[in-house]
């Protein structure tokens, strides 16, 4: 189905999904009942966004618990997974993007999280809110962890995996999370330094290439419901993602994608005051590309022309 064609409907929501934009505001938008686009109200606790502070992150050291009911699973599994997932069994990979402080495990959010479920607390949690304020351990932590959409597929078989996997992560103004990704809509010049992210699955370690950078709305009335497109199955629903990524992006790149392409988009705060959305979008590498070689990744047949490629 086209997401052009998704109708808007407002009733009452089932929950919250909460990005900060560092330290500096609360903001809450709400979901309808099957999570296909967010509806209703923002309030806010605090009214100064703080996202440009540039600060050392923490160090910190946390050793976390293995829980009882770890069953190693299907083979081909990373050691690396099989090490994490006793830690949590949400683990759905690893995320780092060179000079920057992300470098973090990725979880997949549980969906919604009834009292009956003692894993995670015997709490009430809407869909895609779980992780934003806890840690590895599911124990309260304000910066919460990178997390992916409770729909996304990011599993063994990469013909059944999401052509778009989204994952959020809290905007922290001491860099820690995706604070860091600032520099990229800062510093134009930043995506020389650090055009890949290595994103790892449980199963087998991907490279991507950052093709776009973007700032764009978070409310459900916004021209671009990106949270809601992981699945892009038809080229038409690949095509309409692109055409809005590319209207909305800060820098033109010249990174080649089209219908195929497996895509990456990480989400964080902008601003409290409008509700906006900083993203990153990427595309993984296609066969003779190499994350050690920029001069082999395919660029657009327009950034050919203008460099005289």
């Amino acid at each position: 189905m086209s997401n052009k064609g998704k109708a808007v409907k407002i009733i009452s929501a089932f929950g919250v999904l909460l990005i900060a934009a560092g330290l500096g505001g609360f903001t809450y938008i709400h979901f309808m009942s099957d999570n296909s686009v967010p509806v209703v109200s923002i309030e806010s606790e605090l009214t100064t966004a703080v996202t440009e502070t540039p600060t050392e992150p923490p160090e910190e050291s946390v050793v976390l618990p293995v829980y009882s009911d770890y069953i190693q699973s299907e083979t081909g599994m990373t050691e690396k997974a099989k090490m994490l997932l006793k830690q949590n069994k949400d683990i759905a990979g690893w995320l780092r993007i060179k000079n920057t402080n992300v470098d973090y495990p990725v979880l997949k959010d549980p969906g919604e999280v009834t009292p009956d479920m003692s894993y995670y607390g015997g709490v009430s949690c809407p869909a895609n809110d779980y992780y934003l304020h806890r840690d590895l351990d599911r124990s309260y932590k304000f910066a919460g962890t990178l997390y992916m959409d409770y729909r996304d597929n990011f599993g063994s078989v990469e013909s059944e995996q999401s052509e778009n996997i989204i994952i959020y992560g809290h905007n922290m103004a001491n860099n820690t999370m995706f604070g860091s990704l600032r520099r990229y809509r800062q510093d134009e010049s930043f995506f020389e330094q650090s055009p890949f992210i290595e994103f790892s699955s449980n199963y087998k370690d991907y490279d991507y290439v950052i093709c776009a950078c973007l700032i764009t709305g978070g409310n459900w009335y916004s021209d671009f419901i990106y949270w809601d497109m992981e699945e892009l199955d038809t080229e038409e629903d690949f095509n309409y993602y692109m055409s809005n990524v590319k209207e909305k992006q800060l820098y033109d790149w010249g990174i080649d994608v089209k219908y195929g392409d497996k895509l990456l988009t990480l989400s964080t705060c902008y601003a409290d005051e409008d509700n906006s959305r900083f993203l990153i979008i990427a595309r993984r590498l296609r066969d003779g590309e190499s994350a050690e070689d920029f001069s082999t990744i395919e660029r657009t047949a327009e950034y050919k022309a203008a460099h005289q490629q």
